[in-house]
């Protein structure tokens, strides 16, 4: 399995960017996705989830109405959203893939078996 995720990059406080994670080797379409972050410093944490079907998400209450997560099964991709920036946004984001297929959510790290390389992202205020 790979994930390789992308579009990261230096924004401006309030602007927004999208992240992709493009994902091979295993069927996409039955498993929910994550996105993590880790800030310097601190611990990877849970920013959305994405249910297999694409039917349930879940978020951070950190980023709830900023950030939205999607998926195109066709393409076997990932997105986030993330709209209204802040620095403290600031982090290496991650995509991960759902250890098992058809659960109905998964929030916490040790549900995710693969991950991306991360892409960064960094907010100036």
């Amino acid at each position: 399995v790979q994930l390789q995720a992308s579009g990261g990059g230096l924004v401006q406080g309030g602007g927004s960017l999208r992240l992709s994670c493009t994902h091979s080797g295993r069927t996409f379409s039955r498993y929910g996705m994550g996105w993590f972050r880790q800030a310097p410093g601190k611990e990877r944490e849970f920013v959305a989830f994405i249910s297999w079907s694409g039917a349930t998400t879940d978020y951070a209450d950190a980023v709830k109405g900023r950030f939205t997560i999607s998926r195109d099964n066709a393409k076997n991709t990932v997105y986030l959203q993330m709209n209204s920036l802040k620095p403290e946004d600031t982090a290496v984001y991650y995509c991960a893939v759902d250890r098992f297929a058809y659960r109905p959510i998964a929030t916490m790290k040790d549900q995710y078996d693969y991950w991306g390389q991360g892409t960064l992202v960094t907010v100036s205020s």
